[in-house]
């Protein structure tokens, strides 16, 4: 058993609490490899914002478990050695499927983690929720649990469609799972293709795509039934345009990808939402700087010389999350 205390991490209680009081919402970046971790560390400093760093399944089986725990520990000492005296760095679980993978994340260094049971019946995802949340609060970590399905797919996460959070079922959810926050459906969806062309309407003047707004009837509704309870936001990239033409300019091939509008993740931080999630848009500035590179220097092969200026594209983009979405910036 590894307490994530004994690696310099933080659970997210106070970190929630402070965040819906003050109207902002943590940036929660998923990673799996050294460079996006050092990106978020960089601009968690910088900027002088607490973050949660996520890890799903898929990057588990990826990068494995042990290394990423020493990854996390290296984040902690890394922070400080870029002259943040107490970071707040949380390890969190995304989209945990099983009892078994959040119990062995608990017991290997996570601080936090994710039953994801959303797409259970109700009682069955209440039953699970609760068994992962018995375990979890035996060693002061913290349990985010999903109620509504989002689309969209992102790793090993995969649903055709949404729906929405019933704001009628949040208070016996939270209630007999006793989770610490809640990830609810109300429009944000996985992956760089987060609406069909379908769902959108097109600016006549640019023929981009625009994606319908997020149903924040839904989220005030929640927001009444649990006042003051954390909500968390998935599938929260904007998947930005100009990231997106860099890649197909230089051979990739992403027609149509569209994501979240910022203003309205803006409007979202300022509500109940403590905890915003956004992966496909480090992955979209990593791929995009590496493609525009490797396009102007053709005979360059080491991965220093193209992983550079990838990490410093991912780090760009998590200081405007967190300057000008989140507002997360000077609350250590």
């Amino acid at each position: 058993m590894v307490s994530y205390k004994k690696l310099g991490l933080v659970n997210t209680k106070k970190m929630f609490a402070k965040a819906i009081k003050g109207g902002y919402a943590i940036p929660a970046f998923n990673f799996n490899t050294m460079e996006q971790m050092q990106a978020i560390v960089q601009a968690a400093v910088e900027t002088k914002s607490p973050v949660i760093m996520q890890v799903s399944k898929g990057a588990r089986k990826y990068a494995n478990p042990t290394i990423l725990r020493y990854m996390a520990e290296g984040a902690v000492a890394y922070a400080k050695e870029l002259g943040c005296k107490k970071p707040q760095i949380v390890l969190h679980l995304d989209h945990g499927d099983s009892y078994e993978t959040c119990k062995s994340c608990i017991d290997t260094g996570f601080s936090s983690v994710m039953i994801d049971g959303s797409s259970l019946p109700f009682k069955e995802n209440i039953k699970l929720t609760k068994k992962v949340v018995n375990y979890a609060h035996k060693h002061d970590v913290t349990v985010e649990a999903e109620l509504g399905v989002l689309a969209g797919v992102e790793d090993e996460v995969s649903a055709a469609e949404s729906h929405y959070t019933k704001p009628e079922e949040v208070v016996e959810f939270a209630t007999k799972t006793g989770c610490d926050s809640l990830a609810i459906s109300i429009g944000t969806s996985h992956g760089a293709y987060k609406f069909t062309p379908a769902q959108c309407t097109r600016d006549p003047k640019t023929g981009k795509l625009i994606p319908p707004p997020l149903a924040f009837d839904v989220l005030k509704a929640i927001e009444k039934k649990l006042p003051g309870f954390p909500i968390v936001l998935h599938g929260s990239s904007s998947v930005p345009q100009d990231e997106v033409d860099t890649i197909n300019k230089y051979g990739g091939k992403l027609p149509d990808a569209v994501g979240i509008p910022e203003e309205q993740l803006r409007k979202a931080a300022k509500s109940a939402v403590c905890k915003i999630n956004i992966d496909s848009d480090s992955r979209l500035a990593m791929t995009a700087a590496i493609r525009k590179h490797l396009a102007e220097n053709p005979g360059h092969f080491d991965p220093r010389q193209y992983l550079t200026p990838a990490r410093e594209s991912m780090k760009k983009m998590y200081i405007h999350k967190i300057l000008k979405v989140l507002g997360s910036n000077n609350k250590l």
